[in-house]
């Protein structure tokens, strides 16, 4: 089986990059349309774009995990889509995988309804906010050293709606099955949870008051900030055999702050979320840590993420309620010749938060944040094929005993397509 998997994402991959080569070299737009795909995560064929995303990852419980998967594009159907993926763990030796598909209800508003059947892992204590629908980097690295996940077998309905072309809307209702891959029990009212479900409707709005966009193709044609993105989730006990009643707000402003210098600014991201209820700890909230637990720096040398907290120790804080500021400055880069253009951009990250009825959670040992995590560093970026360095130092409340715990020095990785 293994193996068929393995052949099939090689043969229909190679198919996909035949079927690109036999473009002519000198046809620039296909070329840019292309780079433009690829940069958002897709190769494109004639009838489906491949989803860069599931073809090699790697994380800590499943090793590496590879398939294919990918959604129908427009010469399919401009009304109908379907999307759906495939995907192997080599070492809990486990397939995983989703199928769904879309109808557009209305063009104007450009309204879809979509169904998907998922089974599948998430990172326990993360957040998405499910109006990012494409998010994809060539390389992710906190997936690498991530190791906390809960399977999740999930039906889940959306209707997505532009309200209008700068407020975008999204409303979900799921029903899922939840089984924590880690010794973890949640305790309530006397009764043991090591697995559980939950019924759960969300609303999520996005507001780009000054982006610019193309009234006929409806695409972004100029970046405008401020962004808001404002997310409601509510699990009903009950409803198809869920065992808890909890409710999650959760906000993030992105600002960008342009100077006179060309390629010089500083984005601002403050992101808030709080969870309300009878809430175990797949639904808490972590701050993004992105630190090994190992002993030494140099075991500890890794690739930095990009709104990450870097000298976090993965596992070591959760909350019901929590908010982080993130501040990075951008200097114009170092203009040593064409291809070597360095960056240096300043850091500084702020993460408080606190959790009630801590004793609920039992089997993982974990802090809160009540007197503010605070951490600060810089990045070299873009020294050779993409890749840079970075260090960050903590400091403040959670300042640890031994220095070399408060350092983290790793790679960066950035490329722009």
């Amino acid at each position: 089986m293994i193996r068929k998997l393995i052949f099939v994402v090689f043969v229909l991959f190679g198919l996909s990059l035949q079927a690109q080569t036999e473009t002519p070299i000198n046809d620039s737009i296909k070329r840019v349309n292309l780079l433009k795909e690829i940069g958002q995560g897709f190769l494109p064929s004639k009838l489906f774009k491949f989803d860069l995303r599931y073809l090699v990852k790697y994380n800590q419980y499943e090793g590496f995990r590879s398939g294919i998967g990918g959604i129908t594009n427009d010469e399919f159907s401009k009304k109908f889509r379907i999307n759906s993926y495939i995907v192997y763990g080599f070492v809990d030796k486990t397939i995983k995988y989703s199928v769904g598909g879309g109808y557009k209800v209305a063009e104007d508003t450009n309204t879809w309804i979509n169904y998907s059947y998922t089974d599948d892992l998430t990172e326990t204590g993360s957040t998405q906010f499910i109006l990012d629908k494409r998010f994809f980097q060539f390389f992710e690295p906190r997936l690498l050293n991530i190791s906390l996940f809960h399977r999740h077998v999930s039906n889940k309905v959306t209707v997505e709606h532009e309200i209008l072309p700068k407020l975008l809307s999204e409303f979900q209702v799921s029903v899922n099955n939840i089984e924590p891959k880690y010794g973890y029990t949640y305790v309530l009212d006397g009764k043991d949870y090591r697995d559980f479900g939950t019924s759960i409707g969300k609303l999520a709005l996005q507001w780009m008051p000054f982006t610019e966009i193309d009234p006929e193709t409806k695409k972004i044609t100029k970046d405008g900030f401020p962004k808001f993105t404002l997310q409601y989730t509510k699990s009903f006990k009950n409803v198809f055999d869920a065992d808890f009643n909890f409710s999650k707000t959760d906000l993030r402003v992105v600002q960008k702050f342009d100077y006179n210098e060309p390629e010089s600014f500083s984005i601002l991201t403050f992101t808030a979320g709080y969870a309300h209820g009878d809430t175990p700890i797949t639904d808490m909230y972590h701050a993004y840590p992105n630190n090994i637990n190992k002993e030494t720096i140099g075991q500890r040398f890794s690739v930095a993420g990009i709104n990450s907290f870097e000298t976090m120790y993965f596992n070591e804080f959760f909350s019901d309620r929590f908010s982080t500021l993130i501040f990075k400055h951008y200097f114009e880069p170092f203009h040593f010749g064409k291809k070597f253009n360095p960056q240096l951009v300043l850091i500084n990250r702020l993460a408080i938060g606190n959790m009630k009825n801590i004793n609920r959670h039992d089997g993982i040992d974990f802090g809160t944040l009540e007197h503010g995590y605070t951490e600060a560093g810089f990045e070299l970026n873009k020294l050779l094929f993409g890749f840079g360095l970075s260090t960050t130092y903590r400091y403040g409340a959670y300042h640890l005993p031994l220095e070399e715990d408060n350092i983290a020095i790793k790679f960066t990785f950035n490329i722009t397509l």
